[in-house]
């Protein structure tokens, strides 16, 4: 009976892993379900199993208070075994930041596009992980309207933070959520992902209208208003013709940003993690790229003599 019992649970795991890479999630069901298949998991293999306040005390060694606006990025994969999964890693932030303003990215760029026009809020998934899907689904958590480069919020002001980004007409449009970081003091924590998936420097780049960052032309889509309106929208995207993946560059800036005090080295889980101040992280790029706004693409790496005289 227990052996039947452990491959139908097994398949029940694998079809999840099937549709998860179905969106574009890359996360392992049989590892991260939690309970006692990811304790199981975690006894064979020897790796630590961390709980609930080892993950909250460590967000405490970052320096970090709970009152703070912050967008995380994140790697499940990455984190390494939690008991009780994903849902106590949500757990954590939410609860920490519970004072602040707790932002993830809930993209829509790989599934919205000119073939696949239209951006439900209450449905898209997110193309940029399990975490974020699991995010936007949780009660109180409010999801912007924007149809390629979404946010969804949890905590102080969320749902004013995040309005208005029907109105954007670029990915990270200049005044928008991302812009806004900056002016509020706000923090970005990388977990488990370095700066190629901070897309807060997109926005830092728009800002300073860096040439060559976006299409000529947008794309006609559709978003499905609260009130029950289809609202057509025209939305740029990001390009570059010779470097079609332009955030892949963006780590050619990690060490002016740890020399500047920008972003520091942290932990969470087992994730190696980078929490960065947008304003800073800002005022890099902008003194980084304003003798050649191409360096990023054109450059095979960033010199020091780029950033020596940044001081905060």
């Amino acid at each position: 009976m227990e052996i039947g019992r452990r491959t139908r649970i097994t398949s029940i795991l694998s079809i999840l892993d099937e549709s998860a890479q179905k969106w574009g999630i890359s996360f392992n069901f049989k590892l991260f379900i939690g309970g006692s298949t990811a304790r199981n998991a975690c006894c064979m293999k020897g790796d630590k199993m961390y709980n609930k306040n080892e993950l909250t005390e460590q967000l405490r060694q970052m320096g970090l208070h709970g009152n703070e606006t912050i967008l995380i990025h994140s790697s499940m994969k990455a984190i390494g075994q939690v008991d009780g999964g994903a849902d106590t890693v949500l757990d954590v932030w939410s609860e920490f930041f519970e004072e602040g303003l707790l932002l993830l990215p809930t993209h829509t760029w790989k599934t919205v596009n000119n073939e696949n026009p239209i951006y439900d809020p209450e449905s898209t998934p997110s193309c940029v992980g399990l975490l974020t899907n699991m995010f936007m689904k949780r009660e109180g958590v409010v999801r912007s309207l924007h149809p390629t480069h979404s946010m969804a919020g949890l905590g102080q002001n969320a749902a004013e933070y995040l309005k208005g980004e029907e109105f954007c007409n670029t990915p990270c449009t200049p005044g928008g959520c991302y812009d806004r970081l900056k002016d509020c003091g706000g923090k970005i924590l990388l977990v488990g992902v370095g700066h190629e998936r901070n897309t807060y420097i997109h926005s830092v780049e728009e800002v300073l209208n860096i040439p060559n960052r976006l299409s000529d032309k947008p794309m006609e889509l559709i978003i499905a208003m609260p009130d029950g309106e289809h609202r057509k929208v025209y939305v740029r995207k990001h390009y570059n013709a010779s470097q079609p993946h332009i955030s892949e560059d963006f780590v050619k800036l990690n060490q002016a940003f740890l020399e500047c005090g920008a972003a520091k080295q942290v932990k969470f889980g087992d994730a190696d993690c980078l929490l960065c101040d947008a304003r800073k992280i800002f005022e890099v790029v902008r003194h980084v790229l304003a003798p050649d706004p191409e360096c990023i693409v054109t450059s095979k790496y960033i010199a020091p003599e780029r950033w020596k005289d940044i001081t905060f």
